[in-house]
């Protein structure tokens, strides 16, 4: 089964690390995806830039709506994925638990729905 994990954060999160903890959560990140990938795991990831680039579109009766930032009222804010390959939610969970960022926000688990 294929599942995706969501990574939020509060959208300072990371500016109040300090540049020696960043560059550890970068150097912990790629190598837990490089072993995800040996363990036949990973698919994709990666990560997103500030929401203050984000852009949101909506179409209702047929016309675009295109608004800056996301609509959600939310303290965290999504910051990037990993794509990955799991034999079961339980698997998925214990997978998304060894995400770095999981110290610094949250990691939604979600599988992905086969539409054929």
């Amino acid at each position: 089964m294929k599942f995706i994990c969501l990574v939020y954060a509060e959208p300072d999160a990371l500016s109040r690390l300090t540049a020696h903890e960043r560059a550890a959560l970068d150097r912990d990140s790629l190598a837990y995806d490089q072993d995800l990938e040996k363990a036949g795991h990973f698919l994709a990831a990666s990560a997103l830039q500030s929401v203050t680039t984000a852009r949101s579109v909506r179409v209702r009766q047929g016309k675009p709506l295109v608004v800056d930032g996301p609509f959600a009222e939310t303290k965290e804010v999504l910051c990037g994925f990993i794509f990955i390959e799991a034999a079961d939610g339980d698997e998925a969970l214990r997978i998304a638990q060894g995400i770095p960022m999981a110290r610094h926000g949250t990691i939604e688990v979600r599988p992905e729905l086969d539409i054929g």
